[in-house]
């Protein structure tokens, strides 16, 4: 999916930690489907990179580039090849649970 001006623009007014959370709740969607429907989780996935390489493209993040870059990496590889990192569904879970938990608190 390419994201129209519009969307980029409210995506980059966004902090880090709520783009963060957002992509992990894609990403959930994406475990959640995997024992459903590998298609439909497949899309969730691919959502949540495309959200994921938004956030890398956001000039704000670029501090975090590293991080960034490597969240990407190791999600592919958990998803899409041999999950060399030996990432699991709760660990990806937890990881983006402290996104999730840090934007309520600041609310």
């Amino acid at each position: 999916m390419i994201f129209n001006k519009q969307f980029e623009e409210r995506w980059f007014q966004l902090s880090l930690l709520e783009q963060m959370a957002n992509i992990g709740a894609e990403i959930g969607r994406a475990i959640n489907w995997s024992k459903k429907s590998k298609e439909e989780s497949q899309k969730f996935f691919e959502r949540g990179l495309e959200l994921l390489d938004l956030t890398i493209n956001d000039k704000k993040n670029k501090k975090r580039l590293k991080e960034l870059l490597r969240v990407r990496e190791c999600l592919v590889d958990y998803f899409c090849f041999n999950n060399t990192y030996g990432s699991s569904d709760e660990n990806w879970n937890n990881y983006f649970y402290a996104f999730n938990y840090a934007v309520r608190a600041n609310h």
